[in-house]
């Protein structure tokens, strides 16, 4: 029933706006095995983005991908994962929209930021940390969950000032340590994503 929201939500925002309105969060994290507790964070993000009616991207794997993706999906929320390559058979059982890109992984990972209105990273190693980097790069909004190992918990402290990728500040990188939080900060920062005294916007190499 929820999933028929988002469809009919997305559908009324194009017929009063004349475009889609609907927002997207992106999910970026550790793939394979995770501990139970990244599992169950995973879930609750999955769920919290779900219920407020957002539609989920992942790159459609397995670990945090699969995790928050079943959490969305158990929700009722619209799940989609961008993969890697012409091959539907390596998506999770959770996905709605699986899109093959026909790509690396590293370019379709920058599909997936480019796909997204704000980026939530849990765990990860050097994909994940790819991921962060391009979508700094593209002034898009990321939450860290950092109490959720991997590099979501080195992140902070190898940052510039804690919060910027580099001296220009392109734009800040939030943290949370619980799911709610994280989503709460995701929304807050799709409405109002750079914060002018602050970020710069600048980009570049």
């Amino acid at each position: 029933m929820r999933k028929i929201q988002v469809i009919h939500s997305i559908i009324r925002e194009k017929g009063s706006k004349g475009g889609i309105n609907v927002k997207r969060i992106a999910v970026i994290g550790q793939s394979g095995d995770i501990p139970e507790d990244i599992q169950l964070i995973s879930e609750e993000v999955g769920a919290e983005i779900a219920q407020r009616n957002a539609v989920l991207l992942t790159g459609g794997g397995s670990g945090v991908m699969e995790a928050a993706s079943k959490g969305a999906k158990q929700a009722g929320g619209l799940v989609i994962g961008i993969l890697a390559g012409d091959e539907t058979h390596v998506a999770n059982d959770y996905l709605d929209v699986p899109i093959t890109t026909g790509m690396s992984f590293d370019y379709r990972s920058l599909i997936l930021i480019h796909s997204s209105d704000a980026i939530i990273m849990i765990r990860g190693g050097n994909g994940t940390l790819g991921e962060l980097s391009a979508a700094y790069m593209n002034k898009k909004p990321v939450v860290v969950i950092e109490t959720s190992g991997g590099w979501a918990t080195k992140v902070k402290e190898v940052a510039f000032e804690g919060a910027y990728l580099d001296e220009r500040r392109t734009v800040e990188i939030h943290y949370a340590n619980t799911a709610k939080m994280a989503v709460d900060r995701a929304f807050l920062r799709i409405e109002h994503p750079l914060d002018e005294g602050k970020n710069t916007g600048i980009i570049g190499d």
